[in-house]
């Protein structure tokens, strides 16, 4: 079809300090109905994010005149053409949020995921769309479609649109290989120190390049699965996430974590998880995502699988390049651990229910969720290690059944469903057929020291200093007061919840979490405490039962005492090597 009849989408992106986006969609109408709609979330990032929010001025020109669509839902219209003429649709969105999942525009860079920008032509989604960029002088475009010979880009259709991250400014930009794969890196922000990212660090991209080799070995091929790449690192002051597109990421990471001990080897686990994604998740990818349903949530049991097990790998993919030490690697895979220890909702939500409930609950986290819930991203991270170190009894191990799953249903683009899953796992393990149905529908913890011990390590416990209250305490200017009670403890069943003001404990008055353990301290038993409070403006005292002092974290330490062969299996395990 000529580039002239394809839906064509124009940014202009010319005045920065509005925050505003200048949006043409121009289109040949093949007939006089035209419907259209925005997305409501974009994929990777599962809740309704209602992008219409952003969304202002709209209207339709057909040969001169100003048309005004019906609105039909809350970001879907409708109208009857006069005709057929070339329709221009045009609008405005404010992009004033800085996340990788929405739109940010100001006088330094600007970010767009196409998710909250483009609208959906009903009829065209499987047409090839032309993206056009109007951008302030001295800035560039980085965008991981294949350009035009006209100055834009061409997706092969609307989906490829809405995978395209689009970032702007006048940045440099870093090419490197990986198996001969052309691969960009981008950074908008600077160091602590003011510097850019691969300059600052001269081995940054050869230790990146690492990382992704390693992606590729465990995946069992030669080379990544995206033909080109683009890395696009929003470097800010406390940032930490990302989100994953078929031939890109975009990682937001804060400049504060970069500058700690442990920040770069953080940096690199989530390039790790991040760059993985292209194969679980994106290509290897569950089949209620197939295709992507714009307009609603969809329930997805499978969440422990693309994220759990991608949160798994992540950390032992810089180790399997070669990158990082054993001590440092045994520390992050135990503080991860301990969390899951720590979260009382691990007992409260399975492990299917958490993806199941992903868009009202993991997304809309409050002082409440540590009860209730346990993240897919957690949790199924810890079942992840259980099912791998369970394979390795059996003389496999979890690389295995991620390469069969890639060549019999990813390379495919063929959607997998649980029972897919637990087939595969199945067929190098066969109990799992019946243990993992059971860890996916239970609260309880599976046999981690069981398996812990395999590969020579134990979790040993610290306990806190001070008698257990069950309470989080935060200091605000108008006082100290509740951030979070934790079921079923002392506070709770005195009667505390979550934005009390405590205002003094055995009669001494509270400022701080400080003088709250000075007073602590000086209990040598485990009296009742008279706490006095405020809740609602009301003045309010009660009595607090402690108890002994509870664990406070988990480390995974190497067990003195392991059996023979434990320190060959553990070398294995940790290099994400096969038997």
């Amino acid at each position: 079809m000529p580039t002239s009849f394809l839906p064509s989408l124009s940014l202009d992106l010319r005045a920065p300090e509005s925050q505003l986006v200048g949006v043409r969609l121009r289109y040949q109408p093949s007939r006089q109905l035209l419907r259209f709609a925005l997305p409501a979330w974009t994929p990777g990032s599962y809740l309704i994010r209602d992008y219409v929010r952003q969304l202002e001025g709209l209207e339709v020109v057909q040969a001169g005149r100003v048309l005004q669509p019906r609105r039909v839902g809350t970001s879907r219209w409708e109208l009857a053409l006069p005709g057929l003429e070339p329709v221009e649709i045009r609008y405005r969105i404010l992009a004033t949020e800085l996340t990788v999942r929405t739109c940010h525009l100001d006088g330094d860079h600007g970010f767009l995921a196409l998710a909250a920008v483009a609208l959906e032509l009903e009829g065209e989604r499987w047409s090839a769309h032309r993206l056009c960029l109007q951008l302030p002088p001295g800035w560039q475009a980085f965008v991981p479609l294949p350009a035009d010979p006209d100055g834009g880009w061409t997706a092969r259709h609307f989906d490829a649109l809405v995978d395209t991250p689009v970032e702007v400014g006048p940045h440099p930009c870093h090419a490197f290989a990986v198996a001969g794969v052309p691969h960009r890196w981008v950074t908008w922000g600077r160091t602590l120190s003011g510097g850019d990212l691969p300059q600052e660090d001269p081995r940054w991209l050869a230790d990146v390049e690492q990382v992704c080799l390693a992606c590729c070995r465990l995946m069992g091929v030669d080379r990544p699965a995206a033909d080109h790449y683009l890395v696009v690192l929003h470097l800010n002051a406390d940032g930490y996430g990302g989100l994953e597109h078929d031939t890109s990421t975009v990682l937001q990471y804060g400049r504060r974590r970069l500058a700690r001990p442990d920040g770069r080897r953080k940096l690199l686990q989530l390039v790790a998880h991040e760059y993985l994604h292209q194969w679980n998740v994106r290509r290897l990818r569950p089949a209620e995502l197939t295709p992507y349903a714009y307009g609603q949530a969809v329930v997805i049991p499978t969440l422990w699988f693309a994220e759990g097990i991608t949160s798994y790998v992540d950390q032992l993919l810089p180790f399997s390049a070669g990158l990082g030490s054993v001590e440092e690697l045994l520390e992050d895979l135990g503080s991860d651990l301990s969390r899951y220890l720590l979260t009382p909702g691990r007992a409260v939500q399975s492990l299917r229910q958490s993806g199941e409930e992903a868009w009202v609950k993991l997304y809309r986290a409050d002082a409440h969720s540590p009860n209730n819930q346990i993240s897919y991203y957690l949790k199924g991270a810890v079942l992840a290690l259980v099912l791998d170190l369970h394979l390795r009894r059996h003389g496999s191990g979890l690389p295995v059944v991620l390469r069969c799953l890639w060549h019999r249903l990813g390379r495919a683009g063929r959607g997998y469903r649980e029972a897919d899953l637990i087939a595969a796992f199945a067929a190098e393990a066969g109990d799992l057929a019946s243990l993992l149905p059971a860890w996916l529908e239970g609260v309880e913890d599976p046999p981690l020291a069981d398996y812990l011990a395999d590969v020579g390590l134990m979790l040993e416990s610290r306990r806190s200093p001070s008698l257990w209250l069950g309470w989080q305490l935060q200091s605000r200017p108008e006082g100290l007061t509740l951030q979070r009670v934790v079921r079923d403890s002392p506070a709770q069943r005195a009667g505390f919840t979550v934005g009390d003001e405590l205002l003094a404990l055995n009669g001494w008055r509270l400022h701080q979490p400080e003088d709250l353990k000075a007073v602590l301290a000086g209990c040598v038993a485990a009296p009742p405490l008279r706490v006095l409070y405020a809740r609602d403006g009301q003045v309010r005292s009660a009595e607090l039962e402690p108890e002994p002092p509870a664990v406070e974290a988990w480390t995974l330490r190497i067990d003195p005492a392991a059996g023979e062969g434990a320190e060959d299996r553990r070398r294995r395990w940790l290099a994400l090597e096969c038997p």
